[in-house]
């Protein structure tokens, strides 16, 4: 059953949340991430992407970005931008976009339920970006990346959420910039808390990693880097539970560098022998069924569907991320392992496909393929098999922001 704890978070006062508060680490480049900090001294970027307080020329991977990053937290402690909690508390977060709303419970997460898979995978990592939070976390002395978790929505958990929110003024409440209503209740009566964990630990038998699979093994590695040295705070780590029933997943789509040395044409004739492909002109595809795909080359958009008995039907090869790695990046264009490969890139649904023309146009890119969105009930079928899907097959929306709710592993 589910082990989560309150604990005592580092947060921004009140009337700064809106500007400390951040886009997620990994879904901004260090261009984007500057642009964003310039004219806001309180953003919290400047702590998870602190490259953006030193020359553009600084490796972004190099010990003094880490470096920066303690620094401008303490800075943010000192000055009183930040403060930490006097007692461990449990925090309703609700996120609204578009007119739709979802609401977790932000808590920590027992690290020896993730290794004992209590806390579900579905995703394997990369190794790159593992290595980049391990070093952030052990430098810092924080967890500033919040690893969103899903759950089999319970009744009595529902109610407890809703009624806490009725009930309860918030503790922050701010439009962010880019529309996404952000508010959040603190949980701190005794009793309240105690019924929370109480319920999780009897109702909820496991958790599956909807969004944060490499901070989520980053804090695991953390602490076994640790040894003797172990913390009490490097036990847990910083996590967000929705109810499954509240969740929205995005397309999660792909663009590879080269063509594997085949022109166009033959890239086409080797497309026919496993999809049915239809040209379909300047405008962008998104696929409305499964085993459809949309792929933009040499300035058009195509309409690739698959052929039957070209894929397996199992939970993991019926996947449309799996027919497109196996039938297309690897036995067409060489790409093998997309976790280590540097011919290919992932991009969420959230950009657009506008932002895959782009990048193909520019010549980034050769090719681009958008794919139909994954399903919540695929993602449990797969993590309760044990199986994984292929890397960067789900793109959750909202994003949860960096810098509202923080774990520190040290005291």
């Amino acid at each position: 059953m589910s082990n989560i704890q309150p604990f005592k978070a580092l947060r921004p006062v009140a009337e700064l949340a809106k500007q400390v508060a951040s886009r997620p680490y990994d879904v901004l480049n260090s261009a984007e991430a500057r642009i964003e900090t310039d004219g806001n001294p309180y953003s919290f970027l400047r702590v998870t992407k602190s490259e953006v307080s030193l020359p553009e020329t600084v490796d972004i991977h190099s010990p003094e970005v880490y470096e920066k990053a303690k620094e401008n937290l303490q800075a943010f402690i000192e000055n009183g931008t930040l403060i930490r909690e006097s007692k461990p508390c449990y925090y309703i977060y609700q996120l609204i976009m578009n007119g739709r709303s979802q609401t977790g419970l932000v808590c920590v997460s027992s690290v020896d339920d993730y290794e004992n898979d209590i806390i579900k995978k579905h995703e394997f990592t990369r190794p790159e970006k593992e290595q980049d939070r391990i070093n952030h976390i052990k430098t810092s002395g924080a967890q500033t990346g919040n690893v969103f978790l899903a759950y089999k929505n319970v009744e009595a958990i529902d109610t407890l959420i809703v009624n806490w929110k009725a009930n309860n003024a918030p503790l922050y409440d701010f439009l962010a910039d880019d529309g996404i209503q952000n508010t959040i209740w603190q949980v701190s009566n005794d009793a309240t808390v105690a019924k929370i964990t109480s319920l999780f630990e009897t109702e909820v038998p496991f958790t599956y990693i909807a969004d944060g699979h490499h901070r989520a093994a980053s804090a695991a590695k953390v602490r076994k880097a640790l040894g003797n040295d172990a913390t009490e705070g490097s036990d847990y780590f910083l996590t967000t539970l929705f109810p499954s029933n509240q969740l929205y997943i995005m397309d999660y789509n792909r663009l590879a560098k080269d063509l594997n040395g085949l022109s166009t044409e033959q890239f086409l004739d080797a497309l026919n022998e496993k999809f049915t492909v239809t040209v379909v002109g300047d405008t962008p595809l998104k696929p409305t069924n499964l085993h459809e795909f949309g792929m933009y080359l040499g300035g058009s958009w195509y309409k690739l569907t698959a052929k039957e008995n070209t894929y397996t039907t199992d939970p993991i090869g019926i996947l449309d991320v799996t027919i497109l790695q196996n039938n297309i990046l690897d036995a067409i264009l060489g790409i093998a392992d997309p976790r280590t490969d540097k011919r290919i890139d992932f991009v969420g649904g959230i950009r657009g496909l506008q932002a895959l023309a782009e990048r193909v146009d520019s010549g980034d890119m050769s090719v681009a393929f958008s794919l139909y969105p994954v399903t919540i009930q695929q993602l449990f079928d797969i993590a309760d098999s044990g199986n994984v899907m292929p890397p960067k097959s789900t793109w959750f929306e909202p994003k949860l922001r960096d810098g509202v709710l923080t774990h520190l592993i040290y005291e």
